[in-house]
């Protein structure tokens, strides 16, 4: 039985043109050996996976090659076989993580000095050489400042930050980018051609997102799919292989969200839930979908990285989703990620999101601004609706009166004069208040649009009020009870109520500091419930509240003071001091 051999390994690049998406850097390193340039001392940095070592590697072959092809090497001489087969004496590899001493350094000076016996250099690669111990890169930096003309040096570094600067100004340095996922896929898709595996697109995007930009990652991926799902990769199998939300899974939220319907979206999250995924993984990726559908909008498309039929139904999506919406979303998605850390209960934090997301889609204009202060309040849920007990929200209907009082002053509405005619008209009942009735049948509908509706909409409409046309001679006939009550309940208000005054159904107060007039307003609605019903009115009040700082002066403490505050009261005072020379102690 053949021995497995892992794709990472057994696909490995042996050339610079098999090298997947650094070409900036075979490039470079080409023309530098065609010119006969070579640096002494090398610097690769990147994150892992993306070929470091393998170009250090294409590096050291191509320098030695007996007979090169331009820059690559012709893999028939003696140093390619002798490299080909793992016994080459030009190319010695390093980990610096286990070899991390002075010593170890001491022994790699002393291979410095031996001459190669076939090629033309030494090469030695130093892998992870940031783990290296202050005392090894001092112990390294004259000989890696002026090695023998045999010696070059290639370090690989996946953290070029901890390398001290010494060691960086000896070096040339490249820096190898992560591997596109277009690269990745259309490496992953050869490989598949060569193993005989049959895959989808989607199966191949969905394992180079996964890799996150490294090739060796991406391989490894790749053996585990193909170990699950055999010589066919499928995209379901192939996620849950790799335990990740596929895409289908964001696609049905979009279009959940799109349509308001924010109860099959808490459903479907719950699903999401069940299968084991977190909720930060859930909105992370839901607002990298929303991300790239604004994305792919417009001419920004190249910065998806996807490909094929994925990307066809992307744009598709997009055309069906306002940039406003898409704008909204990924700002509720993000705030929400921000408070799903410290949330106690992160699932509401998510359904929450969700259900203002739905909401955001049923708004007919295109603003996204949530104000701070809407905090969504909840509904009343009672089936019937009670009259109000604050007499400012009492509405009723104004009943005709056969012989209007002169004093009574009522002004009635345009659309309520209709309802007076020569014929006694019954006695209609008080109107409810505004919204309840609307919230329920909204919460019956289960219709986010006019559960918002609903919500609002008693902002918008006007209603005729009562007013009590013996409102002044009630007030000021229980003006005194009024004031004694009210200070029983609030004694901090008696300097406001002792000067409060009358006019109609209009109560008028002054205090004197503005932190007394806040706190009046906020207690308003009680204070107008106790003279309500203190006075026996059945109509509507208001209260007025005028804030009149009274200047206090302060008295003279100090001797000084006292002396300039007696002559600014009396001019006399100055003249009677002076002729009696008289001093102030």
């Amino acid at each position: 039985m053949e021995q497995f051999v892992v794709s990472a390994r057994k696909y490995r690049p042996a050339t610079f043109a098999s090298v997947v998406g650094q070409k900036h850097i075979t490039s470079t390193l080409k023309n530098a050996i065609e010119r006969n340039q070579l640096a002494h001392a090398y610097l690769f940095c990147g994150p892992r996976g993306v070929g470091k070592t393998t170009c250090a590697r294409i590096f050291a072959k191509a320098i030695n090659c007996l007979n090169p092809s331009g820059s690559e090497a012709c893999n028939q001489c003696d140093s390619c076989n002798s490299f080909n087969e793992g016994r080459s004496l030009n190319i010695h590899e390093l980990d610096a993580a286990s070899n991390n001493s002075v010593e170890d350094i001491r022994n790699l000076i002393e291979q410095v000095r031996v001459i190669p016996q076939i090629g033309h250099y030494s090469v030695f690669i130093i892998d992870e050489v940031h783990m290296l111990s202050q005392a090894a890169f001092n112990a390294f930096l004259k000989t890696l400042e002026e090695p023998p003309q045999h010696a070059i040096f290639i370090l690989a570094t996946t953290e070029k930050h901890k390398i001290i600067p010494t060691i960086l100004s000896r070096c040339q340095i490249y820096d190898f980018n992560r591997i596109r996922v277009e690269d990745a896929v259309e490496y992953l898709r050869y490989i598949a051609t060569q193993e005989g595996v049959t895959a989808d697109e989607e199966s191949l995007n969905l394992i180079a997102q996964k890799a996150d930009g490294g090739m060796r990652d991406a391989l490894s991926m790749f053996d585990k799919a193909v170990s699950f799902c055999g010589t066919t990769l499928e995209y379901r199998a192939v996620a849950q292989t790799l335990n990740v939300l596929d895409y289908d899974t964001y696609f049905r939220f979009t279009d959940m969200l799109l349509a308001g319907d924010y109860v099959s979206s808490l459903l479907e999250f719950d699903k999401v839930l069940s299968k084991g995924f977190s909720g930060q993984i859930f909105m992370n990726g839901l607002n990298q979908h929303m991300r790239d559908l604004l994305v792919s909008k417009g001419p920004a498309a190249s910065l998806i990285e996807y490909t094929g039929t994925l990307m066809e139904r992307y744009r598709t999506q997009a055309t069906n989703c306002e940039v406003a919406f898409l704008f909204g979303a990924i700002s509720l998605l993000s705030e929400a990620d921000a408070k799903l850390r410290t949330a106690s209960n992160q699932r509401l934090v998510v359904e929450l999101a969700l259900m203002k997301i739905a909401a955001l889609s049923q708004k007919k204009k295109g603003d996204l601004t949530l104000p701070a202060e809407e905090n969504y309040p909840l509904p009343q849920l009672d089936s019937a609706p009670k009259p109000a007990a604050h007499p400012q929200t009492t509405v009723q209907t104004p009943q005709p009166q056969p012989q209007p009082q002169a004093t009574a002053k009522v002004e009635v509405q345009p659309a309520a004069k209709e309802q007076f005619s020569s014929q006694p008209q019954p006695q209609l009942q008080a109107v409810p208040p505004v919204g309840k009735n609307r919230v329920s049948d909204a919460l019956s509908s289960g219709s986010i649009t006019q559960l918002m509706h609903s919500l609002h909409v008693g902002n918008q409409e006007t209603e005729s009020v009562y007013i009590d046309p013996q409102s002044a001679v009630k007030l000021t006939n229980a003006r005194a009870k009024i004031i004694e009550n009210i200070i029983s309940r609030h004694p901090r208000f008696n300097m406001a109520f002792e000067t409060m005054y009358i006019s109609g159904n209009k109560i008028s107060v002054e205090v004197p500091t503005a932190v007394m007039e806040s706190d009046l307003r906020a207690n308003k609605g009680e204070i107008l419930d106790i003279i309500a019903n203190t006075a026996g009115i059945d109509g509507v009040l208001e209260l007025n509240v005028v804030l009149k700082e009274v200047d206090v002066k302060l008295k003279p403490v100090k001797l000084e003071d006292r002396i300039e505050h007696i002559a600014g009261c009396n001019p006399l005072f100055n003249t009677l001091v002076e002729a009696l020379s008289l001093e102030a102690d």
